[in-house]
Order: structure tokens, then sequence, then C-alpha cells
């Protein structure tokens, strides 16, 4: 036996708003359910079954390949079929669930129809922001605690669907998401784990940097912003979900939670507010691919419209001077931390959208335009190593082979972020800033390297900000390119 919430028979829409609606009771439901019960059994009270809950789902089915005519590259099934997933923190994702659902519905008319799936909700994924009840157990009722509760299975957690890799067994509906519910509730976890801060406050437009320099100047300039009555931004959050409201808005309920961590965050993360979460949030990942493709495998069940890299890079060529930038079309991945997932063979395209936003950025901060943009901004190849000394290797190798795939820069994070992009379906784009020439005898020395970050580290940061705004006033639609797509595509973008 085991103790469930009162069944909720699943429902056919026509109005996607009603459809969400549904999907956010049943999993109210299914959530004030776990939490009645594992505080009963913080309390003492042990119960005599087990206890669970399920995620809501969403499904539809078509009969025909006709669809609505549409310029995007999503909110579309691929035939007929069923097709189907489950669906989590509808509070959370309340604007991206009811646009998907909008978008299916304009495509091919279908109803949507939503129930309790038989998935169930791992108790930790049930508690509220600021729970740490499991924290008061004594080590015997942790170890009760699995008995008695669901806890995250990772089997129901891989990646198979963006992999493309994934195979639907007989009689099991096609995937209309990307993620299950379950591995997005395990990325939000991580989420607040790496950066600091809760999900609700990331942004979709996102920066990915590897110094504190630019996480000091993205606090300085945030801070700036909220003194501006007329900025566009609303609100700044740092680490421990310390929020700094606009000069003229009233402080929120729960913005008194807040408190600054005693030491920060492996991946501390920034968040420019926007009403409409069109903002910036802004990761220092710190130095490695391996950091790069976890904060990216997280970042990306947020469904972001659009990711890059801002950082700093060894200049390959004898014609490049420090502080010049190196705009990446494409990538050399010598990371190997993807090679399983996304094997080296598959090519990592440029994407338009970005290339043009960041040069147009690099143009507008710098104030240099036509064939003088060529003097401080170059356009190339960037490789990345998971190799930190790769100037040590004897024999010269390393150098033949970025020479021979004419390498302009060397970095250890843009390519997996590059690539994350693709796996996932998140536009993305780097621009990188020379500060080093270690093929040259340029190396970094402590006093050259305070001048070089003193110099760029602010113009780098807001050519960034500019690409952004650039990309969000031409239209996130026009982001989400078909190159990022393949063969059989789940609907939700």
């Amino acid at each position: 036996m085991v103790l469930i919430a009162d069944f909720i028979a699943p429902t056919r829409h026509t109005d996607p708003a009603d459809a969400l609606a549904q999907v956010q009771r049943i999993y109210q439901q299914q959530i004030e359910h776990l939490r009645a019960a594992m505080q009963r059994f913080v309390a003492g009270q042990t119960p005599a079954t087990a206890v669970r809950a399920f995620y809501p789902f969403v499904r539809v089915h078509t009969s025909t390949v006709a669809r609505a005519d549409s310029k995007l590259a999503y909110g579309f099934v691929d035939g007929p079929g069923r097709y189907e997933t489950t669906l989590t923190r509808p509070d959370l994702f309340a604007r991206y669930y009811a646009e998907q659902f909008r978008l299916l519905r304009a495509s091919h008319g279908v109803e949507l129809e939503v129930g309790t799936s038989t998935h169930p909700i791992p108790i930790h994924f049930s508690f509220a922001e600021n729970d740490h009840i499991e924290g008061a157990l004594s080590p015997g009722r942790r170890t009760l605690m699995r008995d008695v509760f669901d806890l995250p299975d990772l089997t129901a957690m891989d990646d198979g669907i963006a992999n493309g890799t994934w195979q639907a067994l007989p009689g099991e509906a096609q995937p209309l998401a990307l993620f299950t519910a379950p591995r997005v509730d395990y990325s939000l976890h991580r989420l607040r784990h790496y950066t600091g801060t809760a999900p609700e406050w990331f942004q979709n437009f996102v920066l990915f940097t590897n110094y504190q320099f630019y996480i000091d100047e993205f606090v300085r300039l945030g801070h700036a912003e909220m003194a501006r009555p007329d900025s566009e931004y609303r609100a700044f959050i740092e680490p421990g979900n310390v929020v700094t409201r606009r000069l003229d808005l009233p402080a929120q309920p729960g913005d008194e939670l807040g408190v600054a961590p005693p030491r920060l965050p492996q991946m501390p993360g920034y968040h420019l507010v926007r009403k409409d979460n069109s903002g910036i949030t802004m990761v220092n990942i710190g130095v490695g691919p391996a950091n790069a493709k976890t904060i990216t495998d997280h970042v990306a069940v947020l469904r972001p419209h659009a990711w890059m890299m801002l950082g700093h890079c060894a200049g390959l060529r004898h014609s490049q001077q420090l502080g010049d930038y190196v705009l990446a079309h494409a990538y050399v991945r010598e990371d190997h931390v993807l090679d399983e997932e996304l094997p080296l063979w598959v090519p990592i395209p440029a994407l338009a959208e970005i290339q043009q936003a960041l040069q147009q950025a690099v143009a507008d901060v710098t104030q240099i335009g036509g064939a003088d943009l060529k003097r401080v901004m170059r356009t190339g190849t960037v490789a990345s190593t998971d190799n930190r000394n790769w100037e040590l290797l004897p024999g010269n190798t390393p150098q033949r082979r970025f020479s021979q795939s004419r390498a302009v820069a060397l970095d250890m994070e843009s390519a997996t972020i590059a690539a994350n992009g693709f796996r996932f379906r998140v536009p993305y784009g780097t621009l990188l800033c020379v500060s080093d020439k270690p093929l040259h005898g340029e190396i970094k020395l402590p006093g050259m390297a305070n001048h070089f970050y003193r110099e760029r580290v602010d113009q780098h940061l807001r050519i960034g900000m500019r690409a952004i705004e650039i990309l969000r006033n031409g239209g996130v639609d026009r982001l989400h390119s078909r190159k990022l797509r393949s063969f059989a595509e789940v609907a939700f973008q």
C-alpha cells in the first residue's frame, strides 16, 4: 500500500491558460501532499505505508503530418502520434509553459490533455526554497526516510532526449520536451548549490566569465542601475539571494531572507532582473571545461534565449595585441568533457544572429567601425583545452594542431559552452579578450596583468551587455535557429 493524494482525472483543454491552470492545480495538490507528510515525519510520526506524489503531465495526439505554417523552429510535433512530457514548478515556468501550449494549439489545433503522471516526485524536490527540514532529522530518521518517500532516481533524468539517443519503448509516447520533470528539478537544486541564488532569479540572457574581475564590474554596474529610477532593470541579485531593488521600488516579501554567504559558492551567480525575465544573469564559472559543462548542463533547463562567454584567452597569432578581441566563428574541442554526449565529429556552427550582435556591440562600445574594427577584433577559430599547461608539453604538438586548425585563440571553456549550447538548443556565442601570447613570449606577469585588467574589463563587459540589448531588441524568435534542431525535434523550445 502507498498513501497518495486524491486522484484528479485527466482533462482536455482548448484554452492554453486553462491547461496551465490545471497543471498548477495538480502540482500544488501533489506537493502539498508530500510536504504535509514530511512535516509529520519530521515531528516524529512514522506513516504505516509509503507516501508518494506524482508529477503532472501534458499530452497531445495528432493524426496527420499537416500543421500550420510557422517560421519558428519549435512549437510543433514531427508527425502523427502521441506526445507527452512531465512538468514541474508551474509557478516558475508559467510563462514558458503557457507559450509552449499556445504554439501546440496554433500548429495543430489539438486538445491539450493534462493529468497526473505515474512518475513520482522525489521528496527532496518538494521542499520550498527556504525549507531545510531534513537537516533536523537524526541519522536513523534520515535512513528511515528512504523507506517512506521516493528519492531522486538518476535513471529517470538522463539526457538521452537532448543527446538524440533516446528511443521509445513499444507503446510509449514520444517526448514533447528535452527534459523530464525530475531532470528539471535536479538542475534547479544544482543551480542553487553552485550559484548561491534561487532559480527564480535567473534571466533569459546569460553571460559566463572565467574571471572575478568581470563579476566585480558587473556588481558595480548592477548597483549603479539600481540607483537610476529610469533603469530598465528592477532588481539586482547577489549570492545568498541578497536583493537590491531599484530605488523607486518597494521591497517585496521575501527580500529580507537574503543573506550574504560567509564564502562564495563554487560558481557565484548575479542577476540584473527585468520584469519580463529578459534581463542579464552573469556567472563566474571559474577555470576549466568541467565547470563550463556543469553549469550549462543545469542552466539549460531554464530554456534561456541565449548564453555567451566573455573571458580571457591566449592569443596565438603574432599580429594580435594584448587587449584585442576574438569573436569565435569555429571551435576546436580538446576539452574532452562532452566527447561521450556530443562526439567530436559533430560540428559546432557559428550562429549568425549572435555573431552579428557581438560584432555590432564591439563597434558600438569602442566607437570603431569598418575596416578599423579589424585592428581590435579578429574573427576566427577558438581552441579550448583541458590542459592549462599545454605550453609545457614536449615536441610542440599542441602548437602544430592549433596551427593546422587555423586557431587564433586558446582558452579552457568557450568550446564547452558553445557545444553544450548546440546540444541543448540554446543559442550561443563567444567574445574573448587576449590577455597573453605564450607562443610569442608574452606570458602573464602580475604587473602586466593588473594593467590589462584595468584597461579592458569594463569595456568587454559593456560589449557583452550591449550585445544582449541588440538581441533583445531584435526579437527573441529570431534566435532559436533551425541550425540547432535535429530531424525529429521535441515541440517545446
